[in-house]
């Protein structure tokens, strides 16, 4: 594992999030334990599973499983756009299940590739709000910056064990107590992480811009 500071992370997190479910298997089965479901519902849901589902990308259509490498002090803000529900693990046992980090691709250079299948879960364009006047006029194409997700990606459905996870993040205090307590017995409640205590010492005391 690389040396620890400030800026980089040895742990991936995966939030969930309470917008439908995307596959292409519209009638997965295992698809049922996640509709209609809370983003609080759906950490239960993959926690008794032990196993997150794929789900479509933009751009190319792969199913993958989405992380982001963001350190602590970037997860508040991140969490804003999925929710604060989240489960972690580190990088070698994701590494180790065929993920690995997203390809930022400028759009100029996407068109001329001819990507792999493979390769292409793990692609994602890149045309960002500062690309010149010259370049907005020849790449007919909006703007696409998605490079402070830090993300990576597996390339299928994400199977793991209760031994496997770092951390557990919820929101408040209500949700631990809540909890399914054979979940808080088998992952460990030190495991748990409550993203209103941190949000709140961030406005306290400001270290971060969140």
């Amino acid at each position: 594992m690389r040396k620890k500071r400030p800026d980089f992370s040895n742990y991936l997190a995966h939030f969930t999030t309470g917008r439908p479910p995307v596959s292409k298997e519209e009638n997965n089965p295992s698809l049922k334990p996640t509709k209609g479901k809370t983003a609080y519902q759906r950490l239960i849901s993959i926690l008794q599973s032990k196993k997150i589902i794929a789900s479509n990308l933009p751009w190319t259509g792969r199913q993958a499983v989405c992380l982001t490498e963001c350190p602590w002090s970037s997860l508040i803000d991140h969490s804003r756009q999925y929710s604060a529900y989240g489960i972690g693990f580190n990088k070698p046992l994701v590494f180790a299940a065929g993920g690995g980090p997203v390809y930022y691709v400028r759009k100029d250079h996407w068109d001329k590739q001819n990507w792999d299948n493979h390769l292409r879960t793990f692609v994602t364009p890149f045309w960002p709000t500062y690309r010149s006047k010259k370049q907005r006029e020849s790449v007919d194409f909006g703007t696409v910056d998605y490079s402070q997700e830090r993300e990576w990606r597996v390339p299928h459905d994400l199977l793991f064990e209760y031994s496997h996870i770092e951390f557990v993040i919820v929101k408040k205090y209500e949700d631990m107590a809540r909890f399914p307590k054979e979940l808080k017995d088998a992952i460990g409640r030190d495991k748990f992480i409550i993203m209103e205590v941190y949000t709140n010492i961030e406005r306290l005391w400001p270290v971060h811009n969140i």
